[in-house]
Formats: C-alpha cells, structure tokens, sequence
C-alpha cells in the first residue's frame, strides 16, 4: 500500500486537532467526550516572519482545451489562492469553507470528533481587499498533498508573501476530499476511487504518477495565465507583481512531484521543492537543465536507504544545485498547517513527536532561504550545511 492513502501515523497526527493531551485516542466514548473538550479552542496560523503585510485573492481558473483526467466529460479546472506582499488590508481572509472542512474531516474519519466550523474558522495573516506593494517579485506556485485541500499549506504560503513573493496556491480539481467551486459547488475526490480500485500496488503507483503529470500541466497552465501581456487578460487584477523570470515551485507529497514535474517539461521554473514526496513521476534521466532542487522529507521515511527508494533515485538525477535534508521526529504531514494546529490543542503525534513549532519554524526557514537564494540571489548560509540553530535537520550526501 503506497503512502498516498492515509496512513495510522497519519491518522493519530490529524487526530492531533481534535483531542486534548488528556483524552486517549483508543476509546470511542473518550473520542465523542473530545468535541465538547476542544469547542473552545480557537486556532490560529502563526505571524508570519517577513516584513510585509500579506494579501489574499482567490481565482478559478478553467482550462477549456483540456479534459479532466478524473472527469473526461468535464474541462480542467482550478482554485487558485493568491498570496501576496501587501500593505494594510481589509478583512481577514478565510481558512476553507465548511464543505471543505467537513469533506476533509469526514475523509479522515475525524467528523465525530471535530467540528468542521472550527477548522473552517482557523485565524488566518492575510487580508482581503488588500493593497500590494510595489515593485516585481518572484512567484512560487504551491501544490498541496493528495487527499489535501490547499488550505493546508497555508503557513507556508503566507510566510513566503511576507518575504516578498507572489504566492500561486493551487486545488486540482477532484484530488482533495473537497474543494469549493463557485456556483455552490464543492468537488470530492473521484481521484481517490481511482487510487482505491487500482489492483496491486504497481497500478496505484502508475495512477500517481499520471496525478503528478496532470498537476505539472495545471501549473505550467496557472504561470500562463498570471504572466500574460496584458492585452491577453490576465487572470489576476495584481499580474504585474510579478517577475515571470523569477518563478518557482513547490509541494507536498504529491504536489512535491508535481514540483519536479513540472520543472521536467517547463523551462520557466527555475527552482523546486519537494516536501516529502515519493516521485512517481521520475526526475529524467537527462536532468533538469541544472536548475536547483531541495528535497526536504522525515528522516524516518526519507534517510538513505529507507522505504521510498524514488528519493536516491531521483537525487542521482538533479543535475543542478541540490539539497537533501532530512528531519527527525518528523512524520509525513510535519510540512504543512495540521501540526502547528494540533499544538495549539496542547497534541502531538507520538509517531512524530516534533513539534508544531518546531514543525512550522523549519519548513518555513529552509523552503524560504532555497527560493531567497535561488529566485532573489541572496547567498543563504543556512543551505551551507548543519545548523545548531536546527539540531533536527540533516544533510544528507549519499
């Protein structure tokens, strides 16, 4: 059984949201007793660590000329959020909306422990209506782990327009338990049953590859449609924000292939991050035209010779400047918002015992210093080697 399926470590770190230190995970009746425990905790994205302001807008973009995978009879469509270096704001933009809170609750089997209001009213940084800043910057386009709505990596996100890039987070529609669409749409995860029905493990892995296919040709789509003349209307009011030079990519689990995929057949990507994702799709064996690559994943998981063979794989194909680093105590969702808000509940994952700190403070430091260095050409000496600052990070150099 791949890693894309949800996972018992996965489970208990979702968990994390939902029940208090006190209440024990085995015991249905403690489980029922902890949505009455947690009613009251308000949870929050921490402040990010730039010197900007973030602003948020949201886009759905439809890509006519292309079918679905999961949907044939339907074109491709897309949520993008997009996050970006502001001055004051207006409102405080939302987490996800109840639909998605619920959908992903309920496919994590968390819906009678948790309630969806509370995880759609998560406190988010960034504003609507916001006023941006001057100048270009670069972009990084954000794609979130199968199963994931968007919302997930939303630490990552705000933190990297606070440091002054334009920030494209993108849902692939039918990949997440649940994404809303305008017209009172929210669109579950056919993808899912595809992945379930597959018969054997290989079919699985042939399925994923072909999601991190479709998702490098979603991103390709989403820079064409933010870096257009203007006489070509753009699909963002804010286009010309950004520098269609400077572009980067990223992800978590599945969407940290995508990362690598797209980077395969888009020349405009010139950096890429994957955050503890198998590549089904390969790296080619050609390279990647010696652009820069950080793959940043659990030690556990992702240390030389462990399970997930695609990793030394892979990293004997980067062809460019690269990084392998590894984090202890991690486990697969360390990289995204579900730890830093089970910490707020008082949880951690036994299975990954890092904290949501902890958890938050790293990925945002290591994925902002790699597109510092490679998108805005600062020399980043946290990239150079081991930190005492982060005793939990290793290099890897197999």
């Amino acid at each position: 059984m791949i890693r894309t399926r949800r996972t018992p470590a996965a489970l208990l770190l979702a968990l994390a949201l939902a029940l208090p230190a006190a209440v024990s995970t085995s015991s249905p009746a403690a489980a029922a007793t902890s949505a009455t425990g947690t009613a009251e905790v308000r949870f929050a994205i921490p402040r990010p660590t730039g010197q900007y302001e973030v602003g948020r807008d949201t886009l759905h973009l439809l890509d006519v000329g292309r079918r679905d995978p999961w949907v044939p009879t339907a074109a491709r469509e897309l949520m993008v959020s997009m996050y970006f270096p502001a001055r004051t704001g207006g409102s405080g933009a939302p987490y996800m909306t109840v639909d998605e809170a619920r959908l992903l609750l309920k496919g994590q089997k968390l819906d009678t422990v948790f309630k969806a209001e509370q995880l759609a009213g998560v406190s988010t940084n960034a504003r609507l209506r916001a006023r941006p800043t001057g100048g270009t910057h670069p972009l990084v386009v954000l794609s979130p782990g199968f199963t994931l709505n968007r919302a997930t990596l939303t630490t990552l996100a705000e933190d990297l327009a606070s440091k002054g890039y334009v920030v494209a987070l993108v849902d692939h529609a039918y990949e997440s338990f649940g994404t809303t669409f305008p017209g009172g749409r929210t669109l579950t995860c056919v993808a899912c049953e595809t992945v379930e029905n597959a018969p054997s493990d290989e079919a699985e892995k042939e399925v994923m590859a072909k999601a991190a296919v479709n998702r490098a040709a979603d991103l390709s789509f989403v820079i064409d449609r933010l870096t257009r003349p203007a006489r070509t209307a753009p699909a963002w009011k804010h286009w010309q924000m950004i520098d269609p030079r400077r572009v980067g990519a990223a992800g978590h689990s599945l969407g940290g292939n995508a990362a690598a995929s797209v980077m395969a057949t888009d020349q405009r990507v010139r950096a890429g991050v994957n955050l503890d994702g198998s590549f089904f799709a390969p790296v080619p064996v050609s390279g990647l035209g010696r652009r820069p690559f950080l793959m940043l994943g659990t030690k556990a998981q992702h240390s030389p010779g462990s399970a997930d063979t695609t990793w030394p794989r892979d990293w004997r194909r980067l062809d460019g400047w690269k990084r392998w680093l590894t984090v202890a105590d991690s486990g697969h969702f360390t990289f995204i918002d579900l730890p830093i808000l089970g910490a707020q509940a008082g949880i951690t994952d036994p299975a990954a015992p890092l904290s949501g700190k902890r958890s938050g403070e790293i990925t945002t430091a290591y994925v902002g210093a790699f597109f510092d260095q490679h998108l805005d050409g600062e020399h980043e000496p946290l990239l150079n080697g081991p930190s005492p600052a982060n005793p939990e990070v290793t290099f890897q150099n197999p």
